[in-house]
């Protein structure tokens, strides 16, 4: 085994290092969409690294034997998977959140007015009248604070940090996206999901620094 492989943990790009001898084919956006198929479940780190382990790279070694050797379909090669390499057959299906405005009130705990104010100053917004996940943790997030005395009105600042940051990744991303090789757009979206993680801790470390010098630490 490699010392890569010996890790308790890889990157995406590492398990690809390990694959791409064997499959010169494979790509992250391969991986990635095996992943959103159900065949590997990496774990995420809290700012959304994906963790992979030696039994992911057997798990993906094994699906893309069968799909070069056997050309069979990914459900068959699934069921295969379970009897072979021990998997559960039924993988619990994962709902994307869709609420209405009523569904998100109620869930987030904020009146009609508190929704109708985050709206206005822009820290969420309904597609096709429909509310996602992020949604509710900002409405969430935004009801904790209230009870600080910050308010939608006072969040304007984090918002325009929030957009800063995403130029930042913007930037980065956007020569992979140049390309226009096959597996750009995966391997951007991955990359976009690194970076935005360790943009978060640097944030977080940042905020804990100017709080302590508030505080006269």
């Amino acid at each position: 085994m490699s010392p890569q492989a010996a890790r308790s943990h890889m990157s995406i790009g590492e398990v690809l290092a390990l694959l791409q001898g064997e499959f010169p084919d494979v790509t992250v956006s391969k991986i990635r969409f095996l992943e959103s198929e159900g065949l590997i479940e990496p774990e995420r780190s809290p700012s959304g690294f994906r963790k992979f382990t030696y039994m992911h790279v057997e798990q993906l070694r094994f699906i893309l034997t069968e799909q070069r050797d056997h050309y069979l379909p990914l459900r068959v090669i699934k069921d295969k998977m379970a009897e072979e390499l021990g998997r559960p057959r039924a993988v619990p299906e994962v709902k994307e959140v869709r609420l209405s405005r009523a569904e998100l009130l109620e869930a987030s705990g904020l009146d009609e007015e508190a929704l109708t104010e985050l709206e206005d100053y822009g820290l969420l917004a309904p597609v096709a009248r429909r509310y996602d996940e992020d949604a509710l943790k900002i409405a969430r997030s935004v009801g904790a604070l209230a009870k600080y005395g910050l308010h939608a009105r006072h969040l304007r600042a984090v918002k325009a940090a929030a957009e800063r940051e995403a130029g930042l990744v913007e930037q980065s991303v956007a020569p992979i996206l140049k390309r226009r090789a096959p597996g750009a757009i995966g391997e951007a979206d991955e990359v976009a999901r690194e970076l935005s993680g360790r943009l978060l801790e640097l944030h977080a470390a940042l905020l804990r620094g100017s709080v302590r010098s508030v505080l006269g630490g």
